[in-house]
């Protein structure tokens, strides 16, 4: 199973400026699910750019699948994070008059997948996440739970080992937000998809195996 992740000793800081990311040290087995708790302000989100190939560490390593990714190439980055990583973002970043169907099958269409094959797995991703009736529907005509279905199904198009959620409750209702976070445990449960969440809640990184505590870039604690 792929999605062993490892950061030694990881630092972060754009040139000129005060580090972001300070000395971070963590680990999360293939198949569990993580969360990333922090505020405003504490590094969570460079911590998944980082994670997410967007970024390189200033210093120290990050290794994903045992490969050391602060020595990867650009390229090699790109097509990791095309082909092994789905993301999910609170404001759903799905496009606007195109219709669910199309979002999902954009992943599957930068890696050069065939247009039939593509279009069949991206039915059958929606139909996952409960969205087969909504498939030819723009994202302005869907509520903020239907849109983040969709992005589910979206980060799941090219089967990646890793999915990375920025606070993707965060725009939605606790009872919408919950079903979510359903989805989420499926993937995990049924798929073993590794998952890391990022968030400022602590009720929702509770629902994950490990919580890593993040202040002012650095880890302030790590439960088991």
């Amino acid at each position: 199973m792929h999605g062993d992740i490892r950061f030694e000793h990881v630092s972060f800081a754009y040139e000129g400026c005060p580090e972001i990311l300070s000395d971070i040290n963590f680990s999360i087995k293939a198949g569990t699910t993580l969360g990333i708790l922090g505020g405003t302000g504490s590094g969570k989100s460079t911590l998944m750019n980082i994670l997410g190939l967007l970024d390189k560490p200033t210093s120290g390593n990050y290794y994903l699948n045992g490969e050391n990714m602060t020595e990867a190439p650009d390229k090699s980055m790109a097509h990791l994070r095309n082909r092994s990583i789905g993301f999910v973002f609170q404001n759903y970043n799905l496009i606007a008059r195109t219709e669910a169907l199309d979002n999902v099958e954009l992943p599957m269409l930068y890696a050069g997948i065939h247009e039939k094959e593509r279009r069949e797995r991206a039915k059958e991703l929606l139909k996952l996440v409960g969205m087969e009736n909504r498939m030819d529907h723009t994202p302005d005509t869907l509520s903020g739970g239907q849109k983040q279905r969709v992005a589910i199904a979206r980060a799941m198009a090219n089967n990646p080992d890793l999915i990375l959620a920025d606070e993707p409750t965060g725009a939605l209702d606790s009872k919408t937000g919950h079903l979510v976070m359903d989805l989420f445990h499926q993937l995990n449960e049924e798929q073993h998809k590794t998952i890391i969440l990022i968030t400022h809640s602590q009720e929702l990184a509770a629902e994950t195996t490990r919580m890593v505590h993040i202040r002012d870039g650095n880890i302030e604690e790590v439960d088991a």
